[in-house]
């Protein structure tokens, strides 16, 4: 049989009830006074019982004082008479046991005060009736009989103050008044200080009990919802509840976590947890440190949040989060902890996996630019510290754009993967090989006190990769240029040094390659290149050399299009067409980025105006731009410009961003947001991974990189795995996925498959201009197809 369901406790706090609150008078304000009187009549209705059995009692003792001077006939019919009142009183009052689970009507409550006065008035009958016949002595026992009655009233009916009050008032005016006829007055003084008393406690009494009650009703509505919340909390979720007693035994073992412990209920019930989630037969030392820390902080009895801990299960490794609060009874002491724990080990073994694509190229499983940079930095510390020297090696091949161009990139990726084993074995352990990306490659030789070392392990590596490559019974030919730079006498920061060595790699190629070149201060034909180059760009912008390009992005499904990529591009009228690859890097070395920037996010912004409202611009952000104080500022600025909504702008920000200050971008980023624009991290995986962020920062989307969606299109395991890891990242955290560089029908049906969400490259259009971006949306309803 169910329980029945009980109403909210009344919103009303126990120091702002009236009287007339108490009384049951006042229907004001906002607060549900029906809901009070149901409270208060549900209690008076549980003793109503001993409430109608006491008066046919007390009725017979005052029969028995009369019974000399009243004729027993009229005794025993107003005994009758009052046992009839009470049992209906009684009955009446047994329909109002349940009055705390609903309302109750004003009606019924002036039933109950009427109830209540006509057994107050059939009282009145042996004080103006009996008592003139009888002696002093019978007056003194019947005032007695009434007060015990008065008394009685405030006692039984406290919780309806109302019906005590009709009570008392009936009775208390026929004594008064009789004691005032016979000219009794220190009885009546006496009675009439009794009467007011037991009015006024009658009020105060009722008030503390409705206090009370009220308060029972808040503790037992607030243990109904808790116990309804955990209950949905373990139907509902993923996670699970579990309890131990003092001995760290299992205790109210649930379905779901006795399902966490492959094991039945019955079997876990009392069960010591850690025996359950340790190794069999495994001693304490030998857990593994997150099952120590747990067991520490389950002996020191201390709260612990989101615990990431290790445990074995049936011989399985599994990864679980736990949070737990030790429990103590109303004495403060110690009987258990409880908490809540949730199996994590497919984010864990996801993380991992993204762990490894931050820090290592998956092409060759080499090292990739950020562990480059960490270990280059590092060993300019160790150099300055013990006034020593550290070199950096850039490798690129020669002729390798060769191999790709007439045989593919799977088999130049073959090769790529060939050229790292060489590396590795010509470096060993004492230095560090890590791919830059492309065909470049770098050795960071942490102690390059010995000179010489530098150009033996130079001449090496050209010599092994010039080597010939057996790839897919092809026979490949290429070389290798290295350029080197010694810190901290070439440069003194990791960006310096790696520049300083590129300069150098530079003229290794100029001079035709398979050669070794030390950065030298006359290197400067490229940096003279270069400051021409940035004197042309620093004029670009005003004299509107740029132009921006769009390329669409299409819905996965549907392969409509739901927004363009906005692309820069520059004709310079002393250096003609300028490769975004070119100038871009130099404008971000310069802060030309900066007003740049700002002249695509207006022109962006402006050209989306003319698309459907359905389509966003994207635009490419440098972190150049993110640490411009006044960029949020510039944004709603483009946006009022254009009168375009927030919504349709998305922000495509690199990895990089997490390399320089990382606060300050995230900062504005995060003010960017509250805007209502989106941000994409694009170029996910490349090199500068920073998984922290994808939790604190709130992205729209993550764009996989080409490499990977080509590496997946030839079937690479590691590629596939990981767009599998990303796309599987990106959903936990209600994120998008956009696929970058599909350019056939087959890739893009694998990335249906893979599950990315939107696809971008030159299978459903190349960078085009704004007029060309126009009539794409002139063939509404039929499919976009690359040209």
């Amino acid at each position: 049989m169910s329980k029945p369901v009980r109403s909210s406790p009344p919103k009303t706090p126990p120091s702002g009830l009236s009287v007339s609150a108490v009384l049951g008078l006042s229907d004001r304000d906002s607060v549900d006074w029906s809901r009070l009187r149901g409270l208060q009549y549900s209690s008076a209705a549980q003793i109503s019982f001993a409430r109608a059995a006491s008066h046919p009692v007390l009725g017979l003792l005052v029969a028995r004082i009369y019974m000399d001077v009243i004729a027993l006939t009229w005794l025993a019919a107003w005994v009758l008479a009052l046992a009839l009142v009470q049992a209906h009183n009684f009955f009446a009052d047994r329909k109002l046991v349940n009055a705390d689970s609903r309302q109750v009507s004003r009606d019924e409550i002036s039933r109950q005060t009427r109830s209540s006065a006509l057994a107050g008035a059939f009282w009145t009958i042996p004080i103006l009736v009996f008592a003139p016949l009888g002696s002093t002595f019978d007056l003194a026992a019947l005032l007695m009989i009434n007060a015990i009655l008065i008394s009685g009233s405030v006692f039984f009916l406290s919780s309806a103050p109302m019906r005590a009050l009709s009570f008392s008032v009936v009775l208390g005016i026929a004594t008064l008044g009789y004691l005032a006829v016979n000219a009794h007055w220190v009885l009546l003084a006496a009675t009439g200080v009794f009467v007011v008393s037991a009015l006024l406690g009658t009020i105060e009494v009722g008030r503390v009990r409705l206090v009370a009650r009220i308060a029972e009703e808040t503790v037992f509505e607030k243990e109904e919802v808790v116990s309804l919340l955990l209950r949905e909390f373990e139907e509902n979720e993923a996670d699970w509840l579990w309890e131990i007693d003092t001995m760290r035994r299992l205790r109210s073992v649930s379905p779901r976590f006795a399902f966490a412990l492959a094991a039945n209920q019955s079997e876990a019930e009392g069960k010591p947890l850690l025996e359950m989630i340790a190794k069999k037969n495994s001693p304490p030392e030998k857990y593994p440190p997150s099952l120590r820390e747990l067991a520490e902080r389950l002996k020191n009895r201390e709260n612990f949040s989101n615990l990431l801990v290790q445990v074995s299960i049936r011989g399985e490794a599994r990864w679980w989060e736990l949070s737990g609060t030790p429990m103590r009874d109303e004495r403060g002491k110690f009987i258990g902890f409880r908490g809540v724990g949730s199996d994590v080990t497919t984010q864990r073994e996801s993380s991992e996996k993204i762990a490894y694509l931050a820090r290592y190229d998956t092409l060759t499983s080499l090292p990739n630019r950020l562990q480059l940079n960490e270990a280059l930095g590092e060993a300019l510390r160790y150099a300055e510290q013990w006034k020593g020297r550290c070199a950096l090696l850039m490798v690129d091949l020669d002729r390798f754009k060769a191999v790709n161009d007439s045989l593919g990139h799977m088999t130049g990726d073959k090769m790529l993967a060939q050229v790292s084993s060489r590396l590795q074995s010509i470096v060993g352990e004492k230095h560090l090989c890590g791919r830059l990306g492309g065909d470049e490659f770098a050795i960071v030789i942490r102690d390059a006190s010995d000179s010489p070392e530098i150009d033996t392990i130079a001449r090496r590596v050209i010599a092994a990769l010039s080597e010939p490559y057996e790839v897919d019974h092809h026979t490949l030919y290429v070389g290798a240029s290295v350029g080197s730079a010694v810190g901290p006498r070439d440069g003194n920061t990791v960006e310096e040094l790696m520049r300083n060595a590129d300069l150098a790699l530079y003229q290794a190629k100029d001079v035709g390659g398979g050669e070794h070149c030390r950065f030298e201060p006359v290197l400067h034909a490229t940096a003279e290149e270069r400051r021409q180059l940035e004197v042309s760009l620093r004029k670009a912008v005003p004299a509107d050399e740029f132009v921006l390009h769009y390329q669409p992005v299409v819905d996965a499904r549907s392969e409509k299009i739901v927004s363009f990529e906005a692309l820069v591009r520059w004709n310079s009228p002393e250096h003609g067409f300028v490769s975004p690859g070119k100038f871009i890097p130099l404008a971000e070395d310069t802060r030309l980025i900066v007003p740049i920037g700002r002249w695509v996010l207006q022109q962006a912004c402006e050209e989306a105006r003319t698309w459907p409202e359905h389509v966003k611009v994207n635009v490419n952000v440098s972190p150049e731009q993110l640490l411009e104080p006044d960029f949020p500022q510039e944004v709603v600025d483009a946006l009022a410009a254009a009168a375009l909504r927030p919504e349709r702008l998305e922000v495509e920000v690199t990895e990089s961003i997490f390399l320089r200050d990382a606060t300050t971008a995230r900062t504005a980023l995060e003010r960017i947001m509250a805007l209502g624009c989106s941000v994409a991290l694009d170029d996910f995986g490349t090199g500068y991974s920073s998984l922290g962020y994808l939790r604190k920062l709130k992205f729209s989307t993550i764009k996989v990189d080409r490499t990977f969606v080509q590496g997946a299109a030839q079937q690479s395991n590691e590629s596939l795995a990981i767009i599998n890891a990303v796309v599987a990242m990106a959903k936990s955290l209600e994120m998008t996925t956009t696929a970058e560089g599909v350019e056939t029908a087959e890739e893009a049906d694998l990335i249906r498959r893979l599950g990315c969400d939107k696809i971008q490259g030159f299978y459903f259009g190349r960078p085009m201009s704004k007029e060309e971006a126009r009539r794409l949306f002139a063939a509404d309803g039929r499919q976009l197809k690359a040209s």
